[in-house]
């Protein structure tokens, strides 16, 4: 795992480390700091993480660590300057000792990841999977470091002031030229995405569903997401209405569409109606609505309208506001048409991930002010981006989006903020966030109960306000 490739007498080894001369034996090994700083990219690569891990993932969080261990490592030393390196002895007992490190630290990785695959009922690894990583992981700094070397090569060919003047325009083209072509070529291609029909998915042919008999919103404009909504299970006497980004130009005109759709389906005419805010790409999870139905007994309606066709991590960093003006407008609005009854129904507000952050500060407000606001449920909210008071909060223990932020660098989560459904390992100070970062890629591929995923006690766990 540590090992290096070097040249002759002289050159450049590994990732650009310089190497001691070789003695009669032909034996090259890496400098004592080489073959430290890779230990420590092992061993924090390796570090216990909240979800099971495939192989190649961790293979690629391997090899990435080692090859910037690397570049650290040959950085340091020309800035502090070439020195004599160690003898043979100290380098040969660095590198032993680092392997046997290095070693443990994959033993222990798999033995940690079997013990979350039994937590959560999945297959376990075994050797195979260690051989996958190591030579997975080789490959990858392998690569990382040729190029890092024809890099290298290439500006020393050029030399500084050319390598610069390189660098700025590539970097100008990027900026100018790749990024605003590739930022407008997403739109279109999420909207092609939000438009595909499913031909698994049917229209409903229930009246208290948008899209079926006599709704107001057509069931071509619904989305990938929302009609999925209406079609979902069906439960006597529950109402679903849902308003896509096509089915009207405005937010204040879907808003209204959805308000009367709501009218027509007889939603206001339920106990309890609730406002769920959809995550960005507009999709509301089946488990927190038919958890809904059940807990109310049909006598429910679930209102939803789509802010954008983008994913969650998109939404999030460019178009946050959309997203929180949309859960403001449809809440206070259901909350002012329902106060015109004579019977109001009670209004509970749900949201997941993006959901619950658009929805938190609408929430918050309306239970100042409207005694039908009775409720609210987050799952799996961002760490430190909902204010969760008076809501019920549904987070994993092993979900990474209710732990990552930058507070992880320095500080332990608080163990009390979540539910425990899987082994939580120990934090360690920048190690915890490498770990949970990766895991973020993969907090959707577990079952409900785990990770980023979800059960039907979103809507169980509904506050009865009456």
């Amino acid at each position: 795992m540590i090992a290096s490739i070097t040249g002759s007498s002289g050159r450049i080894g590994f990732a650009g480390t310089a190497v001691a001369p070789p003695l009669s034996t032909g034996i090259r090994l890496p400098r004592i700091g080489t073959s430290i700083a890779l230990t420590a990219a092992v061993s924090v690569s390796s570090a216990p993480a909240l979800l099971p891990r495939p192989a190649v993932t961790q293979a690629l969080l391997v090899g990435v660590s080692m090859a910037i261990a690397l570049a650290l490592a040959w950085s340091a030393r020309h800035a502090l300057g070439t020195r004599r390196p160690a003898g043979f002895g100290a380098r040969a007992w660095a590198a032993g000792t680092g392997t046997l490190i290095s070693i443990g630290a994959v033993y222990s990785n798999i033995l940690w990841q079997n013990t979350l695959r039994a937590a959560m009922a999945t297959r376990a690894v075994d050797w195979h999977y260690a051989v996958d990583v190591v030579g997975g992981a080789a490959c990858v700094a392998l690569t990382l470091w040729a190029i890092g070397f024809a890099i290298r090569r290439v500006c020393t060919a050029l030399g500084g002031v050319r390598s610069v003047v390189l660098i700025a325009v590539v970097g100008v083209l990027s900026y100018v030229v790749a990024a605003p072509a590739l930022w407008s070529a997403m739109p279109s291609s999420f909207s092609a995405s939000n438009s595909v029909m499913d031909d698994t998915v049917t229209a409903p042919i229930a009246k208290t569903r948008s899209g079926g008999p006599d709704s107001l919103v057509p069931w071509g404009t619904l989305g990938r997401e929302g009609r999925k909504f209406v079609s979902g299970g069906f439960v006597p006497g529950s109402v679903r209405t849902y308003v896509g980004l096509d089915s009207a130009p405005t937010l204040d005109r879907r808003v209204a569409l959805a308000v009367a759709d709501m009218e027509r389906a007889g939603a206001f005419d339920r106990s309890v109606v609730v406002v769920a805010i959809p995550t960005g790409s507009g999709w509301v999870d089946e488990n927190a609505v038919t958890g809904a139905e059940s807990r109310f007994g049909g006598d429910v309606a679930t209102v939803a309208v789509q802010y954008s066709n983008k994913p969650s991590w998109a939404t999030f960093m460019f178009a946050e506001d959309d997203a929180r003006s949309s859960a403001e407008a449809i809440a206070h609005a259901v909350a002012a048409r329902a106060a015109t009854k004579s019977t109001p129904p009670q209004i509970v507000v749900y949201g997941q991930s993006l959901g619950a952050v658009a929805g938190s500060d609408t929430y918050l407000a309306l239970r100042r002010t409207d005694p039908l606001v009775c409720g609210a449920v987050w799952a799996g909210p961002p760490a430190g981006a909902v204010n969760t008071d008076g809501a019920t909060v549904l987070a994993n223990s092993s979900d990474p989006v209710v732990r990552w932020s930058a507070d992880l660098l320095w500080s332990a989560p608080d163990p009390t903020a979540t539910r425990h459904d899987a082994p939580t390992p120990m934090w360690l100070p920048l190690v915890s966030f490498v770990q949970t970062s990766v895991d973020l890629a993969a907090a959707l591929d577990v079952d409900a109960g785990h990770g980023h995923r979800y059960g039907i006690d979103q809507g169980t766990e509904m506050p009865l306000c009456r």
